[in-house]
C-alpha cells in the first residue's frame, strides 16, 4: 500500500471472474437472460413502472328519482316520492332510500305505561322510582305502577304517548317498489400533480343519452337502477329491503395520461358492506326514526316513523400515471439484480453433479480460494490403492488410519514431477550392468505389527497423527517397489535436487543425511500427492518414513517427528529434467 494512501482511498477492488468456453453453458446463460429481460419488460408495461403516479381527489353528488304507492296500516294508500323515501344523508358521499317503515300515529306529550320490553314489570308503586330513566326507556318514570294490558303492569312514564310498541318490521317490505328507483351519480375527479380534471359524465353524454342509457348496454352509464346495484352486489333486494343494509358503490379510476395511450374512464363495482346474516349481529340491518308534527285543537301531535332502508356509500379511489424518465431509470436499476439469478443457477449446476464433476471441480478451484481456520489442522492422506486424496481433521486420540475423511478430492497431478519421473525411469547408461542393490522392506513375522497397519511394514508410534499406513486395505508396501527406490531413495537424484535448489552449495557429494532425508520426504510427497490442496498438510505413511530413515539415518538416532507444514513440490525444468 502506498505511503501516500494510508486508508486505501486510492485503491479499487473488483471480483475475480472465470470464463468457461462451453456452448451449452453459453446458450443456457443467454436463454435465462432473455427470459429475465422478457419478464422485466412485461412487468414494466403491465404495471406501468415507467410512470409517475398521483392519487385521485374526488367529490360525489347523487340524485334519486322514483315514485311508489303503498298501503300503510291505519292510513290507507300513500304515495311516496323522493322527499318521503330519501332520508337525510348520513355522509357526504352516500344516500339513503327508505324501503320499510313502522308508523305510530297521534302521539302526544303525556303519561302512559312503559312497554314491557323496554322497562321492568312492577306490582306496586314502590317498584317504580320517580325520575328514573335508562337508555332503553321511552320516557321518565313518574313513580306509579299502572296496567299495560290485562296481564301486565309496568311503571308509568312521561313521554310521547302512545308509545311505539311494534318491534319487528313488516314482511314483505312496504316499499319493495323502491327496487325500480334510479340514481344519478355525478363524480368529479382531479389529479393535482398533473392538473388533470375529469368527470364520470363524459363530454359525449348529452341529455338524450342520459334519458335512454342503461347499464346492461353501456357500462359507463352514470344512471343506476337500485335493484341492479343490490343484485350486482350479490344480494336480493326484496330480502334486504325488510331490515335494510349498506351497499358500497366503488368507482375506480385507473388513468394513463401519456399522449399516445391516454385513457381515463371510470369502472364501477358493487358489494355489501354490513353483516349479511341477521342472526349474526345484535342490531341487524339499518334504520332510523323521524317524525312529522302537526297541531290538532291547539295540541301538538306527531306521527313517528321508524324507517328501515338501504344506504349506498359511494367510494372513489384510483390513480393516474404519466411517463417519467427518472422512474424508468429507477426501475431499470432495481431490476438489474434479477440477472444474478442466472449466475446463481449456473454456479449451482457447476458445483453439483448435474453438469460435470470434472468441470465443476476445476471451476471451484479457479474461482474460490479456500482459507481454513489457523487453529484447525487439516491433514492430507494418499493411499497407494486409492486414486483420490483424503482430507481429515487432526486428532489427538484416534489413529490417522481410522479417521473418517471430511472430504475426498481428486488427485491433481504435478506434471513437472511426472515428466522428470519418466526420464529417470529410463535405463541408466552409466550404471553397472547388474541390478541395483535394493533393501526392500518385507514384513517381519517376529515383530508385532500395529492394528492399523495394512502392509505389514509399519512401526508403532506414540503420536496418533503418525499412525498411517501406505494402504487402505491389505497388500504389498509401496516402500518395497522399484519406483520408490528410484524416485525417493536414489542418492544421486536427491543430490541433484539439492543442487538445483541451491546452486552455490558445497559439492553434492558432501550432503548431510538430514538434508537428503528431508529431500526424500519432499520427493515422496510430489510423487504420491501431486499438488496437495491448499491449506492442507500431507502426511507420509509410517512405513515410508521408516524406509527413508533407514536409508539416511540420523547420527544420534533422534528425529523431529511429524511437523504439519505446507510442502512445496519438487522443482523441475521446462523439459521435465531435474
Amino acid at each position: 500500500m502506498p505511503c501516500c494512501d494510508p486508508l486505501g482511498l486510492c485503491q479499487y477492488q473488483t471480483n475475480k471472474l472465470v470464463r468457461i468456453q462451453s456452448v451449452r453453458l453459453g446458450s443456457l446463460k443467454w436463454s435465462l437472460n432473455g427470459a429475465i429481460l422478457l419478464f422485466i419488460c412485461i412487468m414494466m408495461l403491465w404495471n406501468r413502472k415507467y410512470q409517475e403516479f398521483d392519487l385521485v381527489v374526488s367529490s360525489v353528488t347523487t340524485k334519486v328519482k322514483g315514485v311508489a304507492q303503498t298501503r300503510l296500516p291505519g292510513v290507507g294508500q300513500v304515495v311516496w316520492d323522493a322527499v318521503d323515501y330519501s332520508g337525510s344523508p348520513q355522509d357526504r358521499n352516500s344516500f339513503f332510500v327508505v324501503t320499510n317503515v313502522i308508523m305510530t300515529k297521534n302521539q302526544k306529550q303525556g303519561k302512559c305505561a312503559e312497554v314491557p320490553s323496554k322497562g321492568r314489570l312492577c306490582r306496586s308503586d314502590q317498584d317504580c322510582e320517580e325520575g328514573a330513566w335508562d337508555q332503553q326507556s321511552h320516557g321518565i318514570q313518574t313513580g306509579s305502577c299502572v296496567k299495560f294490558d290485562v296481564m301486565k303492569k309496568t311503571c308509568e312514564v312521561s313521554a310521547w304517548c302512545p308509545i311505539e310498541t311494534q318491534t319487528s318490521p313488516p314482511r314483505p317490505a312496504l316499499l319493495a317498489a323502491a327496487e325500480n328507483f334510479t340514481v344519478l351519480i355525478k363524480n368529479n375527479i382531479r389529479f393535482p400533480a398533473f392538473n388533470f380534471i375529469r368527470r364520470n359524465i363524459l363530454p359525449q353524454m348529452n341529455d338524450a343519452y342520459l334519458r335512454s342509457c342503461h347499464r346492461g348496454n353501456d357500462s359507463l352509464c352514470p344512471i343506476f337502477r337500485l335493484g341492479d346495484l343490490v343484485r350486482e352486489a350479490g344480494e336480493k333486494f326484496s330480502d334486504m329491503a325488510v331490515e335494510g343494509g349498506v351497499i358500497g358503490i366503488q368507482i375506480k379510476w385507473d388513468c394513463n395520461l401519456d399522449r399516445l395511450m391516454q385513457r381515463c374512464l371510470p369502472r364501477y363495482s358493487f358489494r355489501r358492506l354490513d353483516e349479511r346474516e341477521s342472526n349474526k349481529t345484535l342490531y341487524p340491518g339499518l334504520n332510523f326514526r323521524f317524525a312529522k308534527y302537526n297541531v290538532v285543537n291547539g295540541v301538538e301531535e306527531r306521527t313517528l316513523y321508524k324507517a328501515f332502508g338501504i344506504r349506498f356509500d359511494v367510494m372513489v379511489f384510483g390513480q393516474a400515471g404519466k411517463f417519467s424518465f427518472i422512474q424508468l431509470i429507477i426501475y431499470i436499476g432495481s431490476t438489474l439484480s434479477y440477472y444474478a439469478l442466472t449466475t446463481v443457477l449456473l454456479d449451482w449446476l457447476l458445483e453439483t453433479s448435474c453438469y460435470s464433476a470434472d468441470v465443476g471441480q476445476n471451476y471451484s478451484e479457479r474461482k474460490v480460494e479456500s482459507v481454513r481456520d489457523a487453529q484447525q489442522s487439516i491433514l492430507c492422506v494418499s493411499y497407494v490403492d486409492e486414486a483420490k486424496l483424503r482430507l481429515v481433521k487432526r486428532s489427538r486420540k484416534k489413529s490417522l488410519q481410522n479417521i473418517k475423511p471430511i472430504s475426498v478430492l481428486p488427485r491433481k497431478e504435478n506434471s513437472g514431477h511426472l515428466r522428470a519421473a519418466l526420464c529417470l525411469l529410463q535405463p541408466d547408461v552409466g550404471a553397472d550392468a547388474g541390478p541395483p542393490q535394493d533393501q526392500n522392506l518385507t514384513p517381519d513375522p517376529k515383530r508385532r505389527q500395529p492394528g492399523w497397519c495394512k502392509c505389514g511394514c509399519c512401526t508403532s508410534s506414540a503420536l496418533p497423527q503418525e499412525e498411517l499406513c501406505c494402504r487402505r486395505s491389505g497388500g504389498a508396501c509401496i516402500a518395497s517397489s522399484p519406483p520408490f527406490r528410484r524416485l525417493v531413495l536414489d542418492r544421486s537424484l536427491l543430490q541433484a535436487v539439492l543442487l538445483y535448489q541451491d546452486p552455490l552449495a558445497p559439492p553434492a557429494g558432501g550432503a548431510q543425511p538430514a538434508a537428503l532425508r528431508h529431500c526424500a520426504y519432499r520427493q515422496f510427497i510430489s510423487w504420491r500427492f501431486g499438488l496437495p490442496p491448499d491449506d492442507s498438510h500431507p502426511v507420509i505413511p509410517r512405513c515410508c518414513v521408516r524406509r527413508i530413515r533407514e536409508e539416511y539415518p540420523s547420527p544420534d538416532g533422534r528425529y523431529s517427528g511429524f511437523t504439519p507444514i505446507r510442502t512445496v513440490s519438487v522443482p523441475t525444468q521446462n523439459n521435465g529434467e531435474l
